[in-house]
C-alpha cells in the first residue's frame, strides 16, 4: 500500500515502528535531497552503465588522462621507517588465535 506524505510516496509496507525514523522532517529532508540531486545521480548512473556496457564488450579500464602528469613525474616516497624494513612476522590466516604465527 502506497502511502503519501507531503509530496513524497511510499510503495513499500509501513509499519508503526518505521514513524520513529521517518519524521515529516526526515522524510522532507530526504526529499529535498533527491529534489536537488536526482537530475546529477541519473546522469552519473547512465555514465556508469555506460563504462558497464563497455567493459562487458572486452574495454579494459584505464587511469584518468588528467593525472597522467602525476605517473610520468619524477617523484618518490619517504623512506620506510626501520620497522617496514626488517619485517619478520606476517599474519597469513584468520585472526583466531591460535592462527597467528
Amino acid at each position: 500500500m502506497a502511502k503519501k506524505t507531503g509530496g513524497t510516496s511510499f510503495t513499500a509496507s509501513m509499519r508503526p515502528a518505521h514513524a520513529r525514523v521517518l519524521t515529516g522532517e526526515a522524510v522532507e529532508f530526504v526529499a529535498s535531497l533527491h529534489r536537488t540531486f536526482d537530475a546529477e545521480r541519473r546522469r552519473l548512473l547512465a555514465i556508469r552503465a555506460e563504462r558497464r556496457k563497455a567493459f562487458d564488450g572486452g574495454a579494459l579500464p584505464d587511469f584518468l588522462a588528467a593525472t597522467a602528469a602525476i605517473r610520468a613525474g619524477d617523484w618518490k616516497i619517504a623512506p620506510l621507517p626501520p620497522d617496514l624494513r626488517d619485517r619478520r612476522v606476517e599474519i597469513t590466516g584468520p585472526t583466531d588465535r591460535k592462527m597467528i604465527i
